[in-house]
């Protein structure tokens, strides 16, 4: 026989059914047609799961701010690159205007 498998969705709607205690685990088990046992084990996992939603939502916060911090970084890095791309074929155009094309042989023994 194969075991079967519920969603996360479906396992986190019965459990806040037990939760809100609006009718028994029994007939919430019945309804669903579920071993109270194993709705027992869900409320157990839902409950000491329940804190660490809190801290894995702050460290996903850490984690956009720290990928916005790089790109913020790369973008200054990458303007840089370009100023300096810039000044550098600027200074070998007026370096060839001034010295002629073989300017870094004179220059460069």
């Amino acid at each position: 026989m194969k075991k079967k498998s519920y969603t996360a969705e479906f396992k986190a709607q019965v459990v806040l059914e037990v939760l809100r205690e609006e009718k028994t685990l029994s007939e919430i088990a019945s309804g669903h047609e579920l071993n109270p046992n194993q709705i027992r084990n869900w409320k157990r996992e839902f409950l000491e799961r329940a804190p660490g939603l809190f801290e894995e939502s702050k460290a996903k916060k850490e984690a956009v701010r720290r990928e916005k911090e790089a790109a913020d970084e790369k973008a200054a890095m990458l303007k840089t690159i370009g100023q300096l791309t810039l000044e550098r074929d600027f200074l070998k155009k007026k370096s060839i205007e001034r010295f002629g094309p073989d300017y870094e042989k004179k220059f460069h023994r």
